[in-house]
């Protein structure tokens, strides 16, 4: 993905929102002002799903997401589902096949108090992917439906990233907001073309990579738990038959940088935690909490 000048073309990947308006507002406005304005303007932006629950303002992030191709029409904008939009799509009803959620229901008793499951009427059938919601579905907004239904469970795309990360930052745990600063003038002698596969939990070691995808292309709902979307340990590292390969991820609640498997949660949907975005092939970390001025 480069253009005409082989300046590689600007990435951004944004972690988990969380309902967290005014940290998504000040996150974007952070990254506007770090990126060379027509790298920003042409800019890739890959959102890694979890746009609800835990914040107050799920309703506000959905508006200015769905804002975002109008006001910035030169931009690609890539929205993932994580686990907590996909069980959103599902209670709503949109997303396709059919499914049985109330056995799966008994799961998740013991984090009740921490997520706040709605138990009104029709509860038994909402879970992981949703159910009926009666009266509340239909309190949700057309255009945030329409959202929904039209969220991706992967991307793929072609990347560079700076020769030199996939080699001495492959044992690196974190890589900081000053390691590489930003700089629109990156040769590219100094870039490393690899693939890009965005997912929001990651992808298992131990099964076939191409068959997870081709099943996350697919968005089946039948499955009660897509493990892609809602895994911890079994997606935390790279699949082994993946070489030269970027998989870069939200939902693990944390910073996570090793080698080419970005890891890009510091909020975790908590209040106090700022909401952070990886700019490529920089690898510059931005915050909601940074202040440039």
């Amino acid at each position: 993905m480069t253009d005409a000048t082989n300046k590689s073309r600007t990435i951004i990947c944004i972690g988990d929102i969380h309902g967290y308006h005014n940290k998504l507002l000040n996150l974007w406005s952070n990254l506007q002002s770090q990126i060379d304005p027509e790298c920003f303007n042409t800019a890739t932006v890959i959102f890694l799903g979890d746009y609800c629950d835990r914040g107050p303002d799920t309703r506000k992030v959905m508006d200015f997401l769905i804002s975002l191709p109008k006001q910035y029409p030169n931009q690609k904008h890539v929205f993932l589902s994580g686990n907590h939009d996909f069980a959103f799509a599902g209670f709503v009803g949109v997303l396709p096949g059919e499914f049985e959620a109330k056995d799966t229901w008994q799961e998740y008793l013991d984090i009740e108090e921490r997520e706040g499951w709605y138990k009104g009427e029709g509860y038994e059938k909402m879970h992981l992917q949703g159910g009926d919601g009666l009266i509340l579905i239909m309190a949700v907004l057309n255009d945030h439906k329409k959202f929904l239904a039209d969220m991706l469970l992967e991307t793929e795309c072609d990347q560079n990233v700076l020769n030199a990360l996939t080699g001495k930052l492959q044992k690196s745990k974190l890589v900081s907001t000053s390691l590489v600063s930003w700089n629109n003038n990156v040769q590219r002698k100094d870039l490393k073309h690899c693939k890009l596969i965005a997912v929001h939990a990651g992808l298992e070691r131990g099964k076939n990579v191409q068959e997870q995808l081709e099943f996350l292309k697919a968005r089946d709902s039948r499955v009660p738990k897509v493990t892609d979307l809602s895994g911890r340990k079994d997606v935390w590292d790279i699949p082994k038959e993946l070489t030269e390969t970027i998989v870069v991820s939200g939902h693990h609640g944390k910073l996570h940088i090793e080698g080419l498997r970005l890891i890009i949660d510091e909020g975790g949907g908590m209040e106090s935690n700022p909401v952070a975005a990886i700019v490529l092939p920089s690898m510059k970390i931005v915050r909601d909490t940074d202040n440039f001025s």
